[in-house]
């Protein structure tokens, strides 16, 4: 037998990511020392899966490479809030292989539901979902999801494979202690999931069930009351039995961690990831406090789906990446570029008066949305009159307080910021209490505001006003300068309605927060420390699938030229991995949620106590001082969110 995939006397460095890497955790173990008891062929039915096998578990900050070497299998404990999600990693390595060649062997994962003693639940499936982390670059990325309730996974000889495992905490979910498993169980490689290998004298019995229950319920009209009961309990067992056989083994609930599972996939030989989770009565609000607004660009669905402008696949389309983009806390809007960065953009793909409208722009789950308004639509003035029309249908909904309009991606020149000043002018001719929001880092570089460039971005915002409402300016421009922020603000108007939004996307580069490919995974989360701290009340993102042009759904990924791998790229088309259309996200855009759930936390302390409690609270714990000061490990953010559980708990 092959055991040279996993020297475990050679320490392996962590994986270097493209633009700071590393763990994320910030550990130097060298990993567990041990020599492998098993020579010769093995059968992985007869040998317990911990000697095949390193199974253990990484926080959700953890970039975790196939070079990740093993640590101890601990208990997972976990902390949740009500409608928040809450997120780790399995990391599994083979010691040995038992599978044949290049591969080390099979694992089969299965999960049960998560449950309190007073009977609640986290279903598997419903709360609970297995994803795959998949590199992208070499860097662990894409998160592939994995069939329910059980799983193959092959590993390679040498290379450490993670699980992702999400638990989504519904806003109805009773507080209290949860508890469930992760089986890990070594397995053939032609061992199948017992949904798949049902022969004919199976689906024959299941056939005799199916017919039995409709003999018994068909002929029940005129019968007595007595008999009909005994009938539709005799179908209720038959039907019982149906579902229950593994057929449908995918789509039930589990009662426990072996009940009605298959001898020859969980047994004594399996690892058990134990899971507790506290469930506790603070609920996320289902509105987000801060809007994230986050670009996708409708011309790449274009292209790589194959769907028409305007026609109902294109339709189905957008709504689809709409509303999977919500379960994010993100508000998407849809957009395309014009000439010198002019942009396009729209959360909502129909008209005002279309019924989808109200739908989109009322869904509580929305902090903001685009509308858009374009003098390239054929037609002048009746184009006018169009855009007229629809700002008045708007205006008159109680939700037009979360419009906004985004005209012009950052401009460079004073022809550029008198173009925006004349479009907003139109708007506000319509509708004065409009709010637009502007992208900038700089002023008009061939008209200087000030004698310096920073002395000049300042200086923006007096510059266009009253054309600007939402004055979105870049966390490049700051430096690690974090006290310049008080400069912005200075500038800000809030009084007159006008707010300070902050962005990022090539800039700032690494050590800064930011989401590119490779950087640390509280570099990710850390974004929206920086954001709560520096006192943002939005946030925008240019592009969240602007990858390269590509024509077919299941095209290989790549990153446009000229950017840092991963910016404008949070989630990939599912037909790259599978059959599947949905969305597959990033491990970034999780932790961005983890970042949005953050801010939730901080404003409920900052709510109780003070926003310089709150202040002082991400000092105490280490989380974060500053763009180049935070945490590189992950307890310090189980340490704040504790802080928050014991100050704030009923």
């Amino acid at each position: 037998m092959d055991d040279s995939g996993n020297p475990q006397d050679v320490s392996v460095p962590p994986v270097e990511g493209v633009a700071g890497g590393g763990t994320a955790y910030g550990w130097t173990d060298g990993g567990l020392q041990g020599s492998n008891p098993h020579k010769g062929s093995v059968d992985p039915t007869e040998v317990p899966t911990a000697d095949l096998v390193h199974v253990w578990c990484m926080p959700s900050t953890a970039n975790v490479g196939p070079q990740e070497m093993p640590r101890n299998l601990e208990l997972v404990n976990l902390l949740a809030a009500r409608n928040e999600r809450e997120s780790i990693q399995i990391a599994v390595r083979p010691k040995v292989s038992w599978g044949g060649p290049g591969n080390a062997g099979v694992v089969q994962v299965q999960c049960s539901d998560l449950c309190s003693t007073s009977g609640d639940r986290l279903v598997l499936g419903q709360s609970i979902k297995l994803r795959r982390v998949v590199p992208i670059l070499g860097v662990p990325d894409a998160l592939v999801p994995l069939d329910l309730p059980v799983s193959q996974i092959s590993l390679l000889p040498g290379e450490t494979t993670a699980v992702w495992v999400s638990i989504d905490v519904p806003s109805a979910q009773p507080p209290g202690q949860y508890e469930g498993e992760i089986i890990i169980t070594a397995t053939k490689a032609d061992a199948e999931i017992p949904s798949q290998c049902l022969g004919k004298s199976e689906k024959h019995q299941i056939y005799r069930d199916l017919r039995s229950c409709l003999e018994m319920v068909e002929p029940i009209d005129g019968k007595p009351v007595d008999e009909v009961v005994e009938r539709l309990k005799s179908a209720t067992t038959s039907l019982r039995r149906v579902l229950l056989s593994p057929l449908f083994s995918e789509f039930v609930s589990y009662n426990g961690p072996v009940d009605m599972m298959e001898e020859d996939a969980i047994s004594s030989l399996s690892v058990r990831v134990k899971i507790h989770m506290t469930v506790w009565d603070f609920i996320l609000p289902e509105t987000p406090s801060l809007p994230a607004v986050f670009g996708i660009s409708d011309t790449v669905i274009e292209d790589r789906f194959g769907v028409e402008h305007g026609s109902d696949e294109w339709y189905e389309a957008l709504d689809q990446h709409f509303k999977w983009l919500l379960q994010y806390r993100i508000s998407p809007y849809f957009c395309r570029w014009g000439d010198s960065m002019r942009v396009l953009t729209y959360t909502c793909p129909w008209p005002a008066d279309h019924p989808k409208s109200d739908e989109y722009f009322s869904n509580p789950r929305l902090a903001a949305y685009a509308l858009p308004y374009s003098r390239s639509v054929s037609g002048g003035d009746a184009a006018k009159d169009y855009m007229q029309k629809q700002i008045e249908i708007l205006r008159t909904k109680s939700h037009w307080k979360k419009a906004y309009f985004y005209l012009w991606d950052e401009p460079l020149n004073l022809e550029q910021y008198e173009s925006l000043r004349s479009i907003a002018s139109e708007i506000h001719a319509y509708a004065p209490d409009a709010r637009v929001l502007t992208t900038y880092y700089c002023g008009p570089s061939d008209a200087p505001l000030a004698p310096t460039a920073f002395e000049a971005f300042v200086k923006v915002p007096k510059f266009l006003r009253p054309h600007t409402q939402i004055y979105c300016t870049s966390e490049w421009v700051l430096g690690n300068r974090e006290d310049l922020v008080k400069e912005i603000i200075a500038e800000i108007q809030p009084e007159n309605g006008e707010e300070w939004w902050t962005y990022v996307c090539m800039g700032p580069s690494d050590p800064h927060p930011n989401w590119h490919l490779g950087m640390r995974g509280t570099q990710h989360r850390a974004v929206m420390w920086r954001v709560w701290k520096e006192g943002g009340t939005g946030f925008l993102y240019w592009g969240a699938n602007c990858y390269e042009k590509a024509n077919v759904p299941s095209a290989e990924i790549r990153f446009r030229r000229g950017l840092p791998p991963g910016d404008g790229v949070l989630f990939y088309p599912g037909k790259v991995f599978s059959s599947s259309n949905e969305p597959v996200a990033s491990v970034r855009l999780e932790r961005i949620l983890s970042g949005l759930q953050d801010i939730e936390y901080l404003r409920l302390y900052s709510s109780r106590y003070g926003r310089d409690e709150g202040l002082a609270l991400l000092e105490k714990t280490g989380l974060y001082q500053g763009p180049e000061r935070y945490t590189l490990e992950h307890m310090p953010i189980d340490a704040m969110r504790g802080e928050i559980f014991n100050a704030c708990r009923s």
